[in-house]
Order: C-alpha cells, then sequence, then structure tokens
C-alpha cells in the first residue's frame, strides 16, 4: 500500500469558511475587524475597533503556546464558542488573531485524523478523486505505485475501468452513494495483477453543498472470501468431536494449506487427562506435548513430530507474550531467529529450515492457557500480516473452547466410567453352581455410557442367580439408576423369592425412582430386567422377564435355542404381572443374556438379530472356545464403528451337583423321628468323611426338625448339599418365618436359633411355592470338632 497525492491549485475551497480575524495592539485594543468576524459576532467594525478586545470575551480564554479555545459574546448575547490562533506581525507589536467556530475545527482535526487512519489500512483501499474522476489521493496500489493525478484508464484496463468510471460518475451527478458493487480490477501497472473488489462510493461536497469530487472505498472480495471460507470451515469442523487430540488435529487442518504450510498444536499434559493445566510463566518446561501436526509436504526432519513433549523454554519475551494469552506473530526469518538469539538449540526444533513467516497463538479458554498452535508459511510467498494474526487468534480462542470442552467431557467422562466399573461386577466368575464371563462395552466406542449391566448372584444352597438389564438413557444418571436397581436386586435376591415377584418388588422401586425423578423427567427412568434362578442341585431353572429379550441356551452337543419366556412390562410401568418360565439345564449348558446393542443392526429387525446370535453362538460352541474367547468374539462382530448404544453380555456355563452329593429325608411330624434324623445325618456324614462335623450338624438338625414339627407340621423334608459348604436344609408346610431373639435368664426355650447362628457360618429361610425351607451352611475348611463347655 502507498500513499500518493497530487492535487492541483484551485482543486480544494478553504476549509474554514468563517475564519475571522482581527489586529490587536500591545494594549489589547483593537485595530482592524474581518468582514467574516462581524458576521461571526455579528458586530461591525466601527464597534469594535478603538475597544479592548477583552469586552468580547465571556470569560478568560484557555490558552497554550499562542493558541486556544475561548467564548466570544454575540450581539444578542449568545456566547460563540471559537478556537484561535494569534500570530505576532513581523516588525510590530500588534497580534493578528484568527479564529473560526470549534465545530469547524473539531470536525477537521476529525476528519484529518479518520483520513489518515484510513490510509494506512492495508486491508482497506481508499482513493479520492475529482471532479473529473482523476485519482488524486489513494492507498491502493494494485501491486505498483500510483503516483500524480491518474486517469483510471491509466492504472487498469480500459474495460475495468469504464464500468468503474460510470458507476462513479453517477455517484457524482445524483449524490446517491454506491455501496457493496462487485467490480473486477486489472491492473496495467503491475500485469498479473487482478482481483475481484467490493466498491462503495460516496460523493464529496464543500460548506456549501457543491460536489468536489468522489471518494472510493475498496474491499479484496477474494482475500475476504478467502477469509470468510477458512472462518467457516474452522466453524464446521473444528468442535464436532468430544475427543482432546481429534479436536487439536481437526485445528491445524483446517489451518493447512488454507492458511499456511505447517502448523502444529501442542497442549499441556494435564489437558489429555481431563485436568486443567498448571499455571505457569517464565522459563522452563511448559509440560507441553505436540500432539496434533499439519503440512503441505513431509514433515521436516528433526523437527519436532506429534506426540513428543515440546523442549524447555528459555524466558523469552515472546514465551511471556504466550503465557499472557497473547497472539505473536513473526513477520519475517530474522525476526524468527531473533527471538531464538542465544539459544541455537532451539532453532532446528521450532523454525523450519524454509520458514520465513510465522504467527502463534494461544489456545486460551476459561482463563487458561491450555497449549498453543503456531503456523509457518514455506512455500507461500506472501508473509503473514496483522490481519493474519487476527484471524487465528479467533479460530484459536474457538478451537480453546473446543479443546477445554472436550478436556471437561474427559474429566466427567473418566469418573461416569470408573463409577460404572465400580458398579459392575467381576468380568469372570467360577462357583459350584456355574462358570460365568460377563462382557460390557460402551455405545460410542467408550465415549459414551449408559446403564447396561449384568450381575451374578451366589444364593444360599449352592444356587445362582444371573441377571441382566438395560436403564433407560444415558449418561451418568444412568448409571446411578443402575447401580440402585442392582442394589435393590441384591437384598431382594438374598430373601430368596422368585424370579417373578422379585421383578414386582423391582417395579414398585423403578415406580418410586420415577416419583422421585425432576419434573417433566420421569417418563425417562425405566428398566428392561431378565432374572434367572438356577439349582445346580436339580438343574432347574426359573426365569422372569421385565420386558427384556429372551435368553440363548446352548445345549451340551452344540445345538442353540432360544428360551421362550414371556416377557411382561418394561419396569416402573407397574399395573402388571410378570410371568414365570422353568427348564432344566443339562450340565455343561450354557445361558446367554444380553442387551439390545449387541443385536441391533440398521438393516434388521429384532427377531432376525436373535436368530442370527443364536446362530452365531451355536458356531462358536461347537468349536470348543472358551467362554472368554467366545463373548468377545461376539463383541467383535459388532462392527469396527463405534456402537450406536451400550453392549452386555453374560455367558453361564451350568454345572451339577453329582447325586452322592446330596442326601434326602422325609420325616413324618412326630417328635419320635427327631433322633432318627440325627441318627441319619451322622451316618452320611461319616461316609462324606466329615466325620468332624457331626456333633455339631446333630444339634442343627436336632433344633430345625424340632421346630418344623412343631409349629409347621409335615411332613419335614431333610436334605444335605456337600460341596464346598455342608449345607443343612429343613423344609416344612408352614410359611411362617424363624425368628432369632436373645432368650431372658427366666426363659425355658427361645434359645434353639440362636445356638444354630453361633454354629454355623450362615442360616436363613426362603419361602417355597408351599411352605418354607431353613437352611444352615457350615464351611468344610479348617474343620475342628465343637467342644462345649459345661
Amino acid at each position: 500500500m502507498n500513499t500518493s497525492s497530487d492535487p492541483a491549485p484551485g482543486d480544494w475551497s478553504w476549509p474554514f469558511g468563517d475564519l475571522a480575524a482581527a489586529v490587536v495592539d500591545r494594549a489589547g485594543i483593537v485595530r482592524q475587524w474581518s468582514g467574516t468576524a462581524a458576521e461571526l459576532l455579528d458586530r461591525t467594525a466601527a464597534e469594535v475597533c478603538g475597544r479592548p478586545i477583552r469586552q468580547l470575551l465571556e470569560a478568560a480564554p484557555d490558552t497554550s503556546g499562542g493558541a486556544g479555545r475561548a467564548v466570544l459574546r454575540h450581539r444578542s448575547g449568545r456566547p460563540v464558542e471559537v478556537a484561535f490562533h494569534a500570530l505576532r506581525l513581523e516588525g510590530s507589536a500588534d497580534l493578528l488573531l484568527l479564529a473560526a467556530p470549534i465545530r469547524e475545527v473539531t470536525d477537521c482535526h476529525q476528519g484529518t485524523a479518520l483520513l489518515r487512519a484510513l490510509l494506512a489500512q492495508d486491508q482497506l483501499g481508499l482513493a479520492f478523486h475529482d471532479t473529473d474522476l482523476n485519482i488524486v489521493r489513494t492507498n491502493l496500489s494494485g501491486g505498483a505505485a500510483v503516483t500524480g493525478r491518474r486517469r483510471l484508464n491509466e492504472v487498469m484496463f480500459p474495460e475495468d475501468a469504464d464500468e468503474i468510471g460510470l458507476a462513479l460518475r453517477r455517484v457524482l451527478d445524483t449524490g446517491v452513494p454506491l455501496i457493496d458493487r462487485e467490480h473486477r480490477a486489472r491492473s496495467r501497472l503491475a500485469p498479473g495483477w487482478w482481483s475481484t473488489v467490493a466498491l462503495s462510493a460516496f460523493r464529496l461536497e464543500d460548506g456549501k453543498g457543491c460536489p468536489t469530487g468522489v471518494a472510493v472505498v475498496l474491499t479484496d472480495l477474494a482475500e475476504r472470501g478467502r477469509r470468510l471460507d477458512l472462518r467457516h470451515e474452522a466453524s464446521a469442523r473444528i468442535g464436532g468431536s468430544l475427543d482432546v487430540v481429534r479436536t487439536a488435529q481437526d485445528l491445524v487442518d483446517v489451518l493447512v494449506p488454507a492458511f499456511g504450510d505447517l502448523a502444529w498444536a501442542s497442549l499441556a499434559d494435564p489437558v489429555l487427562d481431563g485436568d486443567e493445566p498448571p499455571k505457569l510463566a517464565g522459563a522452563g518446561s511448559w509440560h507441553l506435548r505436540r500432539i496434533a501436526a499439519a503440512s503441505v509436504g513431509p514433515w521436516p526432519a528433526g523437527f519436532i513430530p506429534p506426540g513428543l513433549a515440546d523442549p524447555p523454554v528459555p524466558d523469552l519475551p515472546v514465551l511471556r507474550r504466550v503465557q499472557r494469552g497473547e497472539t505473536v506473530l513473526v513477520p519475517d526469518r530474522a525476526a524468527a531467529l531473533a527471538m531464538a538469539e542465544g539459544h541455537p538449540e532451539l532453532i532446528p526444533l521450532l523454525i523450519p529450515e524454509r520458514g520465513h513467516s510465522a504467527v502463534s497463538a494461544p489456545l486460551f479458554a476459561r482463563g487458561l492457557v491450555l497449549g498453543a498452535v503456531a503456523v509457518w508459511r514455506t512455500e507461500r510467498p506472501e508473509p503473514f500480516d496483522q490481519a493474519d494474526a487476527d484471524l487465528l487468534t479467533e479460530i484459536a480462542s474457538r478451537a480453546a473452547l473446543s479443546v477445554d470442552n472436550a478436556r471437561r467431557y474427559t474429566r466427567e467422562h473418566r469418573a461416569a466410567v470408573a463409577l460404572q466399573q465400580r458398579l459392575l461386577p467381576q468380568a469372570t466368575t467360577d462357583s459350584p453352581a456355574a462358570e460365568t464371563a460377563g462382557f460390557y462395552r460402551p455405545a460410542g466406542g467408550g465415549a459414551d455410557i449408559a446403564g447396561d449391566w449384568f450381575d451374578v448372584i451366589p444364593l444360599p444352597s449352592l444356587r445362582v442367580a444371573f441377571v441382566i438389564g438395560d436403564v433407560a438413557g444415558h449418561g451418568l444418571h444412568a448409571t446411578a439408576t443402575m447401580g440402585r436397581l442392582r442394589a435393590a436386586i441384591y437384598t431382594l435376591a438374598d430373601l430368596e423369592m422368585e424370579p417373578d415377584e422379585l421383578l414386582a418388588h423391582l417395579d414398585d422401586l423403578v415406580r418410586q425412582l420415577a416419583g422421585e425423578a425432576p419434573r417433566g423427567h420421569q417418563d425417562t427412568v425405566g428398566a428392561t430386567c431378565l432374572y434367572a434362578l438356577y439349582d445346580p442341585v436339580t438343574g432347574h431353572c426359573a426365569l422372569a422377564s421385565a420386558g427384556h429379550l429372551p435368553p440363548v441356551v446352548i445345549w451340551p452337543d452344540g445345538t442353540a435355542q432360544v428360551i421362550e419366556v414371556v416377557p411382561g412390562p418394561p419396569l416402573g410401568v407397574g399395573g402388571m404381572p410378570f410371568e414365570l418360565a422353568e427348564t432344566v439345564l443339562p450340565p455343561g449348558s450354557t445361558l446367554a443374556l444380553y442387551t439390545n446393542g449387541l443385536i441391533e443392526r440398521a438393516d434388521e429387525d429384532f427377531d432376525a438379530g436373535i436368530r442370527r446370535l443364536t446362530d452365531q453362538l451355536a458356531a462358536r460352541f461347537r468349536s470348543g472356545r472358551t467362554l472368554d474367547d467366545i463373548g468377545r468374539s461376539l463383541l467383535a462382530d459388532t462392527g469396527d464403528d463405534p456402537p450406536p448404544d451400550d453392549i452386555a453380555l453374560l455367558l453361564a456355563r451350568t454345572r451339577a451337583l453329582s447325586p452322592d452329593s446330596t442326601a434326602s429325608w422325609e420325616l413324618p411330624a412326630d417328635p419320635a423321628v427327631v433322633a432318627d434324623a440325627r441318627e441319619a445325618v451322622t451316618r452320611q456324614l461319616a461316609a462324606w468323611g466329615l466325620a468332624d462335623l457331626a456333633f455339631t450338624t446333630e444339634l442343627v438338625v436336632s433344633e430345625l426338625v424340632t421346630n418344623a414339627i412343631r409349629y409347621g407340621g409335615g411332613p419335614v423334608v431333610l436334605r444335605l448339599i456337600r460341596d464346598q459348604v455342608l449345607v443343612c436344609e429343613v423344609s416344612d408346610p408352614s410359611n411362617s418365618q424363624p425368628r432369632l431373639r436373645r432368650a431372658r435368664a427366666t426363659d425355658e426355650g427361645g434359645r434353639g436359633l440362636f445356638l444354630v447362628a453361633q454354629l454355623s457360618a450362615r442360616w436363613g429361610s426362603r419361602y417355597g411355592r408351599s411352605g418354607k425351607t431353613v437352611w444352615v451352611e457350615q464351611s468344610l475348611t479348617g474343620v475342628t470338632p465343637l467342644v462345649l463347655e459345661v
């Protein structure tokens, strides 16, 4: 850009049409009075000359160096504020006073300052034309200097000059301004230079309203378009991911090659983990890691590649500027080398070999400097300017907010995932009833969490419960709801309810949770659940479903089949019963429980997905693979794309106790059979090699059978189960639950269950379809004879 000016005499009128003049002698007496002064104050020379000048002042003038401001008195009495200047006449003691209305002087000063500022703009072209449309002053050279008075067709192609000239002539003739009219401008002074410009033109007038020329404002539409395109691209691409590294990579991909030839982004190490960056100042290690980079060609050899930490930086002024959140413009290579003066080891690491201009902006968001982005030009010849620095500041600010959002999401997601992992059970279990393997995959490839879960709950008498469930919705609230449901199921399962009864109680709980939810969110609280209860003694499996998908069983021969379970309503709906389904699972059968994320596909319905899963399970189990391998293979078959919904899968391979591990007797409701029960138990324990437990077991059996006959009637069924523990069960037709209480010293009874509790590892009771069962467990590890002190 350059500024040229060559006005001819007479082209411009005197700017101060009301300039007043007066001559004042040493005593302050007015000696001469101009006609404009008479017009200004409505006082003739005859009235003023010979009188002191102070009589015309409203107040003492404000002067400095012979110039200042004063308030004069008009004939009408109104004040007239003027700016004045006093000049001493050569060879005389008299002063020449020049004054003009303050508004005209202010307008002149402001207009001059505005004109000077506009002419200094690089991104805004300005040209002044006289009434013949000659260019008399401009800062727009089009790549070559414009000096002197030039006609339009002397500086641009004739067809372009004619088109623009006609537009300017209309403005000059009509006074109607032209706003943002698009024109092509090709320079004759700089061959090959051309641009499409937005032209705005305004007619210039003197104080009397007579046209004096045209002012033209030009904006380079090509450059403005490139900047607008870059802003649009940055707005569209940056911030579309909640991954910190992906967001940084999107930033440099937007900048190269549209803005520069080489760019990188560095972030503080804590930001990558979701934490706030340290607040550092001055030299030393900034703990930045270069995590994203882009280049129009191969990455320069020896330059810090992505993934490595940035080197410690000395206490340079440029570092402090970045740490304060300022953008740094490096106009040429000499300036870049000067910044690293005294530290030559930094030059090959931070300044590319062919880099001639750079701009670096901090990633500054919410008062935190998260990192920085740097852009170099190595191939494009034009250097970065201040407008480029301002543009990078804008883009970096937007990117910094996106990086900070991703950082905060990383922190919250990490906490939510940790919570969910803590709430899920261990992935594999191994019990006398079954070998199990559980799998969970969050939605979005780990970017989202929800409330899918599985559970394996060991129960008394070596039984086990298998649970699979899916809470409605996603996010932390779904995870929290899942945790509450798991705790509730554990509690209800410990009461040894049948699956349909347990789901009915769980349904009441979910409706209570919905009632506690904030207004407008009650409908979002709900879940599906499948509960299966397996008994390894009989192989019996009872199931009930609350709107959940049916399980698949893989029989020992490798065939797979869907277990038909009538699904009740999802938990939280209420008002409907849950139906019980029953089946017998031979040893070696595998039960597959899953959530809908495992079978969902856009091109098939649930029935087709279940059939596909059944076929996959059959094929994999025939190959003799482990449960862990099968589960991982099924998850891998869902595809490489992140699943839209989370997935929970539970595989349970059943076991059965051998017939010689159990013994049972049916006893009539006769107190005399208590002794027979003790003898039968003693013989069975001796046969199992557990004679050391005979005394304590006799006491337990005697107490339980006596209570059953006394309070429950007959028949009474006594059963022993031997595995990792010794289980003693007594069943009777009564529905009254035994209750442990502390007997007083004078009570004749009430100490039986207390004695049972002291002799056993744990005890309890459960309801059956008719009557109840009281069970007692004794540990088989470290068995020692019981010695009672008398």
